[in-house]
């Protein structure tokens, strides 16, 4: 059994229906992560005047403030979403804006990309992300006929991708920005657009984007010190090279868990987003194989449960879930890559594990989403299988009557 039924306590409504393996995967992954932000946050905690779990106390506060928004999302039906799909496209849009606003957005290394709340930062582009596969999903829907039979149907949506777009390269996030437009591309190929329109876009994007990264100074230093980290490893290629340090001492089975070298000190961001080359290096390949198989193993469920959704007849719940699922395998793939040296640097932290208090809160409240969907699925799906069964015994019960009358 997958699923955790819970009866609800009004008789008339049917039982909440949880899917166990999404929950088994989110919580190992979860609690996987917990245990490499203590490890690799403790000598920068010490550092900071703090105590030693500073970072692990914060980031289990998070953890269970996302279990709170995750509650709160699950409760939300899914069709109120699809409603409300466009303005809460214009409260991404909204957030985008404000972030730029000087004394509203918050900068950290030259980037703004948090509004500073009271106890937390908030990092826009996490919420943004969420709200905007929404509209896509929605879009997908309402116009199946365009997107699948004209390559307008495809540039409507992509045209308001290109606004979010360009506002996430404001502040700058350019992996947010790219990370996007590619889970969005994924979900509208998913929803039936025409393969040679996704080609043929998808090329012209990708030209775009690489006219965006080599325009930059920065970005085009950061793609230069990829290709040879080594020929400047003290500047520009210093994270890097300190990245591959890590991994390849690594080995087999690692060094052992929190006997890192790499993290103090030396590896820039050891606790956010190069927290996977200290669990390299102090888990070995059988810790990178474990991460592997715990993100694709989540990333095969929520298309599972997308699958189980499509076939309910849920099409936008449908279209969330491969969101996530696209989302989730994509930005673990680019976070790994970059860690070992495949993929040039970006500022994308490692769903679930990396240290980001909001970036936490809302990916745990987006598997909220995930669930609810595969609640609404299985509802629609027994209950469709209990409507046979009743029509069934209805003729059954039919036929044993008339039975004796033609005797």
């Amino acid at each position: 059994m997958s699923t955790i039924s819970i009866p609800s306590r009004n008789a008339r409504s049917s039982a909440i229906h949880l899917d166990l393996v999404t929950l088994l995967l989110v919580s190992s992954i979860v609690l996987l992560g917990m245990v490499m932000v203590a490890s690799a946050s403790m000598s920068i905690a010490v550092k900071e005047g703090g105590s030693p779990f500073g970072y692990l106390e914060r980031q289990m506060s998070m953890m269970i403030a996302g279990v709170i928004a995750a509650t709160l999302v699950f409760s939300v039906r899914t069709e109120l979403l699809e409603k409300f799909a466009i303005p809460l496209l214009g409260l991404g849009a909204l957030l985008l804006v404000l972030v730029l606003i000087p004394g509203i957005g918050y900068s950290v290394n030259g980037s703004r990309r948090w509004i500073r709340l009271v106890l937390f930062n908030v990092q826009v582009s996490e919420i943004v992300r969420v709200l905007v596969l929404i509209f896509v999903a929605s879009y997908a829907v309402r116009r199946e006929t365009e997107l699948r039979t004209s390559v307008v149907g495809l540039l409507k949506p992509l045209a308001v991708l290109g606004l979010f777009f360009g506002l996430l390269l404001l502040e700058p996030d350019f992996g947010a920005a790219v990370v996007l437009v590619a889970t969005s591309f994924g979900v509208l190929f998913l929803a039936g657009a025409r393969l040679r329109d996704v080609i043929g876009l998808a090329v012209l994007c990708a030209a775009l984007l690489a006219v965006v990264a080599v325009s930059s100074p920065y970005r085009l230093k950061r793609l230069t010190s990829f290709q040879n980290p080594w020929a400047d490893p003290f500047a520009s290629g210093f994270q890097l090279t300190q990245s591959l340090i890590a991994v390849g001492r690594g080995g087999w089975t690692g060094v052992g868990l929190g006997e890192s070298v790499q993290k103090l000190f030396y590896l820039p961001e050891a606790h956010t987003d190069f927290l996977f080359a200290v669990l390299a290096e102090e888990l070995g390949l059988v810790g990178i194989l474990l991460t592997l198989g715990l993100f694709l193993a989540l990333a095969w469920r929520a298309l599972w449960i997308a699958r189980l959704a499509s076939a309910a007849g849920l099409k936008f719940q449908s279209y969330l879930a491969s969101g996530f699922g696209i989302w989730v395998a994509l930005q673990s793939f680019i976070n790994i890559g970059v860690n070992m040296g495949a993929l040039p640097t970006k500022g994308l932290t490692l769903p679930f594990m990396s240290y980001g208090r909001s970036s936490l809160v809302v990916t745990i409240a987006w598997v909220g989403i995930l669930l609810r969907v595969y609640h609404e699925a299985a509802q629609a799906t027994r209950g469709s299988a209990a409507a046979q069964v009743r029509s069934g015994g209805a003729r059954s019960s039919g036929s044993e009557q008339a039975e004796p009358v033609g005797a």
